[in-house]
């Protein structure tokens, strides 16, 4: 098997397609949305715990800068939140309660201030600085901080230690020399922490990422099954605090954080448990017990977690008072709820933040314009394939084009495949930039080719992958708990936003016209979870896989098949089912 690749940024391509041939710069964040932002429906229920909760936030500090709906709701900076953060603990001090501020990982890929450093860089290593100047208590290491192991040797050098103690990789290590040269194996942050709050309350926290096989060599990720086995966390969890925070790179359904819940429990029946999760980019909540929960809180910080707790004495056993809420990430939010208003909202700190954010823009040199975007493209919010998918754009415009340039085979027939998650964004109207390209698609993804396969075969492999027959049905579905494992969360976070516009009635969507765009969350906790009333977003369903137009040649006509690396497994097992003159394998 004959196999060429050559390393492409997809969506860079998009300036071949609509390219102005201009340079210019536009990514200076809007202070204020230009358009109407919904104001919160109720303030905020505090307890004698409350907790600001952040996770996935992909380098999305410099907020949403895009006008089209729902991107006004999540416009906020980086800076916007310290000032946030910091009028809360304001608010905190006056009503004698702990206020904690948590994050549960993937600070990298997914912006140009994380992933448009110039050669030898190290991906989110600048941008990861301005998150070290906001007051976490507590950070936990997620998957995107494994991919590339100079990202998780900079998290151990250089993040972790700025954070002393309170970066928590309680099942994750990394394999670095030791003072005698020879390799050690060594928690990336802190196994766990034992703290007091501000209101004298003890913590015990742990940082758990969930079972992830996609790291890089020389960094290990234990199960959390076998994790709980481990002699340091039974030395961890014997004493009993006030509370135990389980922070962590896990979503909290569907997953292992029943495990680790389970463990604690086993010790100490009664002892209040907080979960902070995260991963598969939705908002989610669950009680485990009545005397626990567990929150997720989005993505791309679009939501900011709120989690309340009013507290008993040790020994009791009935159930706790829990709050939670989902704030949108815009000013009006904000000050609504620290009850400032634009002249005392921004405080030094903030703004000093967003400067320096605004500044490594500019040194990235973020705002290089591509070209202009006529209209918006979706990846969900559009039926596909239509002119409103940007995957319709990919598969029949971009990558046709992109892939002829400089190739010697561009004169011979082809079918190009990749999967739909190859995008990560939508692609709004306006100006291309750098920053944008980043965006909507962080992943440079290595293609690859098969010549000679007849047309009539290639034209089969598309189908075949996107509808998997009975026989292959079992394969497939291992092969989608595999992509997970991997950290491929799409599938997740697609079918949480199908379910949300699937829930929604003909009467609630009438109720519903005059509201902005944004999530409607339906979780597992009692009382409304939004901290903003909007409409659902619309949703269609779109294949895991889509493909360039066949070309129009004959069944027996030998044509390349071209796909990228990341689906080769799964290509070369459907190649084989589909025909078996040859047997396609890996070189």
């Amino acid at each position: 098997m004959q196999f060429g690749n050559a390393l492409v940024s997809v969506l860079a391509v998009i300036s071949v397609v609509y390219a102005c041939g201009g340079d210019g710069h536009n990514h200076a964040p809007h202070k204020r949305a230009s358009v109407p932002i919904t104001r919160p429906n109720r303030p905020l229920e505090w307890g004698d715990l409350n907790i600001i909760h952040t996770t996935d936030s992909h380098g999305w500090l410099l907020g949403h800068q895009k006008t089209s709906s729902p991107e006004p709701n999540y416009i906020a900076t980086l800076g916007e939140f310290a000032s946030f953060v910091t009028h809360m603990k304001a608010l905190a001090k006056e009503k004698d309660v702990d206020l904690l501020l948590v994050d549960s990982g993937d600070l990298h890929d997914g912006t140009g201030l994380s992933d448009g450093f110039p050669p030898g860089g190290v991906d989110a290593h600048d941008s990861n600085k301005f998150m070290l100047e906001l007051p976490y208590d507590l950070m936990a290491i997620g998957n995107h901080e494994l991919y590339i192991y100079n990202n998780t040797l900079d998290m151990y050098k250089n993040f972790a230690p700025k954070l002393d103690g309170r970066y928590l990789s309680s099942n994750v290590n990394i394999t670095v020399p030791g003072k005698d040269g020879r390799a050690m194996s060594v928690p990336v942050g802190e196994r766990y922490r034992k703290f007091k709050t501000q209101k004298g309350r003890q913590i015990t926290a742990l940082g758990v990422l969930y079972d992830f096989t996609g790291n890089d060599k020389n960094t290990t990720v234990q199960s959390p099954a076998d994790m709980v086995k481990e002699p340091w966390f039974a030395e961890a969890i014997k004493d009993q605090p006030d509370v135990f925070l389980l922070t962590g790179h896990m979503p909290v359904s569907n997953d292992d954080w029943p495990v680790v819940h389970g463990a604690v429990r086993a010790v100490h029946p009664d002892t209040p448990i907080i979960i902070l999760g995260g991963h598969t980019h939705i908002r989610d909540c669950n009680q485990p017990d009545g005397r626990s929960i567990a929150l997720e809180s989005g993505r791309y910080m679009e939501t900011i977690g709120w989690l309340s707790a009013k507290l008993d004495k040790k020994g009791n056993t009935g159930n706790i008072t829990f709050s939670r809420r989902y704030l949108d990430t815009n000013a009006v939010t904000y000050e609504y709820h620290t009850g400032t208003s634009s002249r005392t909202f921004d405080t030094s700190l903030g703004k000093s933040i967003t400067q320096g954010l605004n500044k490594l823009a500019q040194t990235f040199d973020l705002g290089s314009l591509f070209g202009i975007a006529p209209q918006d493209y979706f990846l969900s919010r559009a039926p596909y394939p239509s002119n409103n998918s940007v995957l319709t754009l990919l598969a029949q415009e971009v990558l046709p084009v992109s892939l002829a340039i400089n190739n010697s085979r561009s004169s011979i027939p082809n079918v190009i495949l990749t999967n739909s998650g190859s995008l990560r964004f939508d692609l709004y109207s306006g100006n291309f930039t750098k920053n944008d390209q980043l965006t909507v698609s962080p992943f440079t993804d290595a293609f690859l080719y098969i010549p000679n396969v007849t047309a009539g075969v290639v034209n089969m492999v598309l189908p075949a992958l996107n509808n998997a027959g009975a026989n292959q049905r079992r394969e497939y579905t291992e092969r989608e708990t595999e992509l997970y494992r991997r950290g491929y969360v799409d599938m997740k976070y697609r079918a949480w936003l199908e379910d949300m516009a699937a829930r929604t009635s003909e009467v609630e969507k009438r109720a519903a016209a005059n509201l902005t765009l944004g999530y409607v969350t339906k979780d597992s906790c009692p009382g409304v979870g939004d901290d903003t009333s909007h409409a659902p977003l619309p949703f269609f369903s779109t294949p895991d896989f889509i493909g360039s137009t066949p070309p129009s040649v004959p069944d027996d006509t030998p044509i390349d098949l071209v796909f990228v690396d990341f689906i080769e497994d799964q290509l070369l097992g459907i190649l084989n089912n589909v025909q078996t003159s040859k047997n396609y394998t890996v070189l």
